[in-house]
């Protein structure tokens, strides 16, 4: 089993004492510490753990778009930004909210909170007052890292989010962050990120969770495919079946998705 701390699902600090990193997310873009933090984190993410990827060119360059990928490393968030020249948002649990010195990087580098466990409507404000702007999302459908050393099941947030906003969604495969925790043995993986072609739902103002759920599952069915086709082929074959033309999964599926 993966080494990984329980998890804490509800913050005991109130609603009130987010507020401010809501307000500011929805108002300003990332400044410069998002720009020092991809300068420091970018040498041991392509060097020490080999980060390459695969259709970069599926995420739209401008525009409100959501990017979708499994989770099972907390470098999930730079595996998934590092090759991208747009500024990731990210919805980050409350409690990674836990110093001064973490809150400001959070604050000033584009994280928002969601507290878990809770119906946190302002974790959702948020999202659509960032999209409203063009901004770029990341979104793990799964809601949180991975605790069985598999994929998980999608839960209805994505699917919520792309339905009421109608902004695409790229599903995205991370293959390799599992092996991050196994680094102080001297096990350094090679991560691979292959982004799938964005995903489109039309509006539904208030979907049902049905349909949350049936949009959260053509996205992360996407995610399975792409994973699975790494598992097996691995990177260069992946790379070598996209060449040929050949189909690696995230081909398969088209959406047929709910009443949009």
């Amino acid at each position: 089993m993966p080494d990984i701390k329980p998890q804490v699902y509800k913050d005991p600090r109130p609603p009130e004492y987010f507020a401010g990193f809501h307000q500011r997310a929805r108002t300003h873009d990332p400044d410069w510490v998002y720009d020092v933090a991809r300068i420091v984190l970018t040498p041991p993410t392509m060097l020490l753990f080999r980060a390459r990827a695969i259709g970069v060119e599926h995420v739209p360059t401008s525009g409100p778009v959501i990017v979708a990928p499994n989770h099972f490393s907390q470098w999930d968030h730079f595996f998934a930004a590092v090759y991208l020249r747009r500024k990731i948002r990210f919805m980050a649990k409350s409690q990674l909210f836990s110093n001064p010195m973490i809150e400001f990087i959070f604050r000033h580098g584009g994280a928002f909170p969601i507290r878990r466990g809770y119906h946190d409507e302002e974790a959702f404000e948020t999202v659509y007052r960032i999209l409203d702007r063009g901004g770029c999302l990341l979104m793990y459908p799964e809601g949180g890292r991975s605790r069985s050393g598999g994929l998980g099941e999608p839960r209805p947030g994505v699917g919520r989010i792309a339905l009421e906003s109608g902004a695409p969604v790229v599903p995205v495969a991370i293959h390799g962050s599992l092996g991050v925790r196994r680094w102080r043995k001297l096990r350094l993986p090679k991560v691979t990120v292959q982004y799938g072609e964005p995903m489109r739902f039309g509006v539904v103002p208030a979907p049902s969770r049905e349909q949350q759920l049936e949009v959260a599952g053509e996205v992360f069915s996407r995610v399975r495919d792409m994973y699975q086709a790494l598992e097996e082929k691995g990177r260069r074959g992946v790379i070598k079946s996209l060449r040929n033309g050949i189909g690696t999964g995230a081909e398969r599926r088209v959406p047929t998705g709910s009443p949009r």
